[in-house]
């Protein structure tokens, strides 16, 4: 399997880390690479996360990190992240 990150789910990185650092720039960048890495536990595990029933016939799951959702769609071989966000938002 392969992982592939889509422009919307780097764009989610980019606005919680501009989100966070406004705050502490520290925490945001430590932040962003823990989002980052979390999807890579997915090429060994790739149905560890909650189907998401309501996308079938696609197989898009969910798994946490931290307080952070983070949706991916499964298409053999690769394994794509769709989108994360904190689950405080109004998702």
């Amino acid at each position: 399997m392969e992982l592939k990150w889509t422009s919307k789910a780097l764009s989610d990185l980019a606005r919680l880390y501009e989100f966070l650092a406004a705050v502490n720039k520290l925490t945001a960048v430590h932040t962003v690479q823990s989002l980052a890495a979390a999807p890579s536990r997915l090429l060994e595990q790739p149905r560890i996360g909650e189907k998401l029933e309501e996308f079938e016939p696609r197989e898009v799951r969910r798994i946490l990190a931290g307080h952070y959702e983070v949706r991916y769609e499964i298409r053999e071989p690769i394994i794509y992240v769709l989108r994360l966000w904190h689950t405080r938002e109004d998702r």
